[in-house]
C-alpha cells in the first residue's frame, strides 16, 4: 500500500490488444499514463501518449510506477529485466508469460531479488460472468458442485486468412489451442474450482494452414472427484452476435441446480427438478472486450496498490498454470491420464 493518490503508469506495446489496456488506463482517475513504447514508433504515437521505441529511454525519461507489458512471450524476458534495471517494482505482464516455464522461474527469481512483483494479466476471472459465478458457488447455489463445462467456440479459426486482420502470429503458434488460449480456462476453472490435480488431453489441428493445434478436449480432475471439461474447437461458433464476448457457452452442474452462461454474457441458474430458470447476471451490454474484463483487472491492481488490497494473479501464483498446461500437452503426447504433481 503506498500514501500515493495516483500512480504512473507506462505501456510497452501497441499492437492489436493493446487498444483495450489503453483505453482502460485512460478512463482510471487513480492512474495517469505517461508513456508508451513500441518498437513501430508510429504504433506508440498513435496512442496519443509521449512516444517511444526504447524501453530503456522511456523509462528514464516518464519514472513509472508501473509497467504494463502487452507484448508476445518472446519479448517478455527482456522487458522485465530493463524494468527491473530501471528500477520499476511492480509490473504486469501479458498471458501466456514467457516462453516456457524455465524462463519464467528464472525471471521470476531475478524479480524477487531486485524486490520488484509482476502480476499476470489473465483477465478471464475478471469477467464479470465468471464473478458472478463464483459468488453464487460460494453461496451453495447449485450445492456440491459435480462438473463444469466449457464449449471454446469463437468461430474465428477457418480458412486460409484465420487470425491474419488481428493478431496473424496465431498461425505460426507450434502450440496454439492451449497455450494462447485455453490456458484462460486453466486459470479460470482453478478460480472456480481451485487447482487441479490431474489432467486429461485430446488435442488436434483442424486449419491446416495454422502450425499448431486449434481444436481438442481436456479433462481436468480437482478435488473431491470434481471435473472440469474444456471443449475446443476455434473453427466453430456458437449462438451469439459478438461470439469473442464469451467465446462460447459454459454450465457448472451441481446437486442442487445448474448455472448457465450464455453467449451473449448472461448467467441464468436453474435448481434441480425444475423448469423455471432465474437470471443471475443480464446479458452484457460493454462494447468492449469481454465484458471489461481488461479495465476490471487493471483496476483490481491499482486498488491492490494503492489500497492494500490482495492481489490475484501473482506471477509467483500462476505458475500453477503453466504447470498444467505443459502437463496437457504431455498428456496429449502420451495418451494417458497425467497427475500434475509429477509435473
Amino acid at each position: 500500500m503506498t500514501d500515493r493518490k495516483t500512480l504512473r503508469v507506462a505501456c510497452v506495446g501497441a499492437g492489436y490488444f493493446s487498444q483495450f489496456h489503453y483505453e482502460s488506463w485512460a478512463r482510471m482517475d487513480r492512474a495517469s499514463v505517461v508513456g508508451s513504447c513500441d518498437l513501430d514508433l508510429a504504433k506508440a504515437r498513435a496512442t496519443g501518449l509521449p512516444a517511444f521505441d526504447d524501453l530503456a529511454t522511456m523509462l528514464a525519461a516518464t519514472k513509472p510506477d508501473l509497467l504494463d507489458i502487452i507484448l508476445p512471450p518472446v519479448q517478455h524476458a527482456d522487458a522485465i529485466r530493463t524494468a527491473l534495471a530501471a528500477g520499476v517494482k511492480t509490473l504486469i505482464c501479458q498471458k501466456p508469460f514467457c516462453i516456457d516455464l524455465d524462463q519464467a522461474q528464472n525471471i521470476l527469481a531475478e524479480t524477487d531479488q531486485a524486490g520488484a512483483q509482476i502480476i499476470i494479466h489473465e483477465n478471464f476471472r475478471f469477467q464479470p460472468w465468471y464473478r458472478t459465478i463464483k459468488s453464487a458457488l460460494q453461496k451453495g447455489a447449485v450445492g456440491d458442485v459435480l462438473q463444469v463445462t466449457f464449449r471454446l467456440r469463437p468461430g474465428d479459426g477457418q480458412g486460409p486468412c484465420a487470425y491474419l486482420d488481428r493478431q496473424p502470429y496465431f498461425q505460426t503458434m507450434p502450440r496454439f489451442l492451449i497455450r494462447e488460449t485455453g490456458v484462460h480456462w486453466i486459470d479460470t476453472f482453478r478460480f472456480l474450482l481451485g487447482e487441479p490435480v490431474s489432467v486429461y488431453a485430446d488435442l488436434r489441428q483442424i486449419n491446416p494452414v495454422i502450425a499448431g493445434e486449434d481444436a481438442g478436449y481436456v479433462i481436468f480432475e480437482h478435488s473431491k472427484s470434481v471435473r472440469a471439461l474444456l471443449d475446443g474447437n476455434r473453427s466453430l461458433d456458437h449462438k451469439a452476435e459478438n461470439t469473442r464476448r464469451t467465446m462460447g457457452e459454459g454450465l457448472v452442474e451441481g446437486t442442487q441446480g445448474t448455472i448457465t452462461l450464455t453467449g451473449d454474457g448472461a448467467v441464468h441458474l436453474r435448481k434441480f427438478g425444475q423448469e423455471k430458470v432465474s437470471t443471475l447476471l443480464p446479458a452484457d451490454g460493454h462494447p468492449g472486450f469481454g465484458g471489461d474484463c481488461v479495465h476490471n483487472l487493471q483496476s483490481h491492481v491499482i486498488s491492490g496498490l494503492l489500497d492494500g488490497e490482495a492481489l490475484e494473479n501473482l506471477a509467483q501464483d500462476y505458475l500453477s498454470v503453466m504447470r498444467t498446461e505443459a502437463a496437457i500437452y504431455r498428456s496429449a503426447e502420451l495418451a494417458q491420464k497425467l497427475p500434475l504433481e509429477a509435473m
